[in-house]
């Protein structure tokens, strides 16, 4: 998979996981994961920043939940009503784009 498509995909991926229901860290990557048969297999240094910037600008919340193997508390992110808002945007956006290159590929 081209890093590029992730990076400038990864919210409206991340969203769309999230809006089921609350994940942590790892949770999201293995969901990503089995949603996509393997090809979403972003590593923790893409998604953590991203989760941190996404909840800066109010697209997810985060609570401490239970604690993992290591006896640390997980942290659980779950979407705003701006995150909501904000993954209708980006699915009509990647919509439109997605045609747009189906429409000059040919296919």
């Amino acid at each position: 998979m081209n890093p590029d498509l992730l990076r400038g995909n990864l919210e409206l991926i991340v969203l769309t996981i999230l809006e089921r229901q609350p994940l942590y860290g790892f949770a999201i990557i293995q969901e990503a994961k089995d949603r996509t048969d393997g090809y979403f297999d972003f590593k923790e240094g893409s998604l953590y920043p991203a989760l941190h910037r996404m909840e800066q600008d109010g697209l997810l919340t985060a609570q401490y939940g239970e604690a993992g193997r290591n006896g640390k508390p997980r942290k659980y992110y779950a979407i705003t009503d701006k995150g909501r808002v904000t993954l209708g945007e980006k699915r009509r956006e990647f919509s439109t784009f997605s045609g747009a290159v189906l429409r000059l590929s040919g296919a």
